[in-house]
């Protein structure tokens, strides 16, 4: 061994994996990082004098006496107000050909915030999409998933939502994110003059997919800094979190790690929860709220990734095709935000309890209209006035391409209640009914 008094210089690798190597060697922190034969690489575990590194390019073509040398430090990112409106790589490099950022090092991946530290969440965070705010309002400090077949736009729905939601910062972090979908989310957030207030890290699918496993923590640590440091509203967009638990399945297979269910690493709870709880609503202001994509494969919700991402979250988006009216919606039976009822009808206007679950009512009682339909059964004109409500409540605010704020959506909905309903058959309060409901009809 040699080395300064700043870098420990190794040249004896015992054990290589696919992803992996093993030397032995002393005086090293976990999570530190490496340079193995110039790839870069970072320690995962350490038995006695006995270390693992995961190497991110992989570790084909590296020879046991390889040289590696130690950082002595973890990954950090470099925070100030100059992330805003840049692209950077899992390692916190700039891709968009600008500068790089001057500021603090912080180091990523630290603890969650202290429960001590935390508020009860109470302000509301609009998306402009019906779907969500009129059914599934979301919280500043929320942490809740999209779960989204492989195949639906889920990445222009976060797009969307990061240029649309009410927040100082919004933050994305991209893994595995086609060069189509990197350039789309450029687009979209250059030509809508949004670029000021979003910062981008992204692993792409050329980069290695080990790379993606630095990308939450990279996108957290920024979050930290807005959120804390400068009291601002942080908005955290990540996709795809089944990527993401793919590349730690890689990684401990690797290590010859017994797998769990659906070939999983038994750490996928921890390790989902210590990005999750990462969402806060501090006292002074400061917010992290954190939405992310888990797509699911053929529909299974039973599988590892969303089964514990299920236990985690507060609650999920779930997106589907409404066949009626060919567009992508956010369905109202299956998505579910937990904290809505600290919001809804405090934040926003006092009927909105009552419109949701009265416009959610309704659209059960054409689900069953059509099931009837279906089954050869006849329909009564009450059945008939539904099956129309529903495709126009699905085309006119369940769908993502709904841009309206939340008045806008609560009068909508009165405006269609009033079209195909008689006011007794909506059952809504009588106060609200009077105030409300569209004189027009």
């Amino acid at each position: 061994m040699s080395g300064t008094a700043f870098q420990k210089i190794y040249t004896h690798i015992t054990h290589i994996t696919k992803a992996t190597c093993t030397l032995k060697a002393t005086g090293v922190g976990n999570e530190e990082l490496a340079l193995v034969h110039g790839r870069l690489a970072q320690v995962v575990k350490i038995m006695g004098d006995h270390v693992t590194l995961q190497v991110f390019a992989g570790t084909e073509g590296i020879p046991s006496n390889a040289e590696v040398v130690f950082f002595n430090r973890p990954p950090v990112l470099k925070v100030s107000e100059d992330l805003a409106g840049r692209f950077f790589n899992a390692y916190g490099d700039p891709i968009d050909g600008g500068p790089a950022v001057e500021g603090e090092e912080r180091e990523i991946g630290g603890p969650s915030v202290n429960p001590v530290r935390r508020m009860q969440p109470s302000e509301l965070i609009a998306t402009g999409i019906a779907g969500i705010d009129l059914n599934n309002t979301l919280v500043t400090g929320q942490k809740i998933p999209f779960f989204a077949d492989p195949d639906q736009p889920f990445n222009q729905v976060m797009a969307m939502v990061a240029l649309r939601a009410k927040a100082d910062k919004i933050i994305l972090g991209g893994m595995g994110l086609t060069n189509d979908d990197y350039l789309y989310y450029k687009n979209v957030f250059e030509n809508a003059g949004a670029l000021d207030r979003i910062i981008s890290f992204v692993n792409t699918t050329e980069d290695p997919p080990v790379e993606r496993l630095l990308v939450p923590d990279m996108a957290l640590t920024a979050a930290e800094y807005f959120a804390v440091d400068k009291n601002e509203k942080v908005l955290v967009l990540l996709t795809d979190m089944t990527l993401y638990a793919d590349a730690l399945s890689i990684v401990s297979n690797r290590m010859d790690q017994i797998p769990s269910k659906d070939s999983m690493p038994g750490s996928l709870y921890s390790d989902l929860a210590k990005i999750y709880e990462k969402a806060v609503q501090f006292p002074n202001g400061g917010s992290i709220t954190i939405i992310a994509v888990t797509t699911l494969s053929g529909g299974d919700i039973t599988h590892a990734i969303p089964d514990n991402t299920g236990y985690i979250t507060e609650g999920q988006l779930f997106l589907r095709r409404d066949t009626d009216i060919g567009k992508v919606i956010v369905d109202p039976f299956r998505s579910l935000s937990r904290l809505k009822q600290l919001v809804i009808g405090k934040k926003t206007r006092s009927d909105h309890p009552q419109v949701m679950n009265a416009a959610v009512r309704l659209y059960a009682d054409a689900a069953n209209a059509k099931t009837k339909l279906e089954n050869g059964f006849d329909l009564t004109d009450y059945d008939q006035r539904t099956l129309k409500f529903a495709k126009e409540y699905s085309d006119k605010l369940l769908a993502i391409d709904v841009n309206i704020d939340t008045e806008r959506m609560l009068d909508t909905a009165w405006e269609l209640f009033a079209r195909h309903f008689a006011q007794a058959e909506v059952g809504i309060k009588k106060e609200f009914v009077d105030k409300y409901w569209p004189s027009h009809t």
